[in-house]
């Protein structure tokens, strides 16, 4: 009898640890219909791994955005569901250079062909749930300008890069 209580109690034990390990991850949700599945699920994989604790983009399965600002952890980075991050050279740029601030981000966080892929996956799913606003293109309707994964890069335009 005190075995299968002992027992009982173990298996009880590993499923609350389960279920409280599963608290707060979300699946990848690129679309299979993606053209790009492929490299786009490559990609969300690694902005799930290294960006997701500050970034929310319901495509990579994060949330590390905080939801309401005054109670928000200093770290929280924009939300990339309502954030839109066209062209995808900005969103290199970020990436190099320890984002727009330079204030959190860590410099480098992919460095090569690893960086171009991020880079394109957050502009082309970025922006999807903002809220229309009125005389703002909507995201989804913003040129991507893609990186090509070798060679020149082109150029970043303007001066403002918030």
């Amino acid at each position: 009898m005190r075995h299968k209580r002992l027992f009982a109690s173990l298996l009880a034990a590993v499923a609350v640890a389960f279920v409280v390990s599963a608290c707060g991850t979300e699946a990848i949700g690129v679309p299979k219909s993606d053209p790009t599945y492929a490299s786009d699920s490559i990609a969300a994989h690694l902005f799930n791994e290294r960006c997701g604790g500050c970034h929310t983009l319901s495509y990579a399965g994060t949330h590390g955005s905080g939801v309401n600002p005054t109670t928000f952890a200093t770290i929280s980075g924009p939300s990339f569901n309502q954030r839109c991050e066209r062209p995808a050279i900005r969103v290199l740029y970020a990436i190099e250079n320890g984002g727009f601030s330079g204030a959190y981000m860590p410099q480098n966080i992919f460095v090569g062909k690893q960086a171009r892929e991020v880079a394109d996956f957050v502009a082309r799913f970025s922006g999807r749930d903002a809220p229309p606003e009125p005389g703002v293109t909507p995201c989804v309707n913003k040129p991507l300008q893609l990186l090509p994964l070798t060679g020149p890069l082109p150029e970043l335009s303007g001066s403002n890069h918030s």
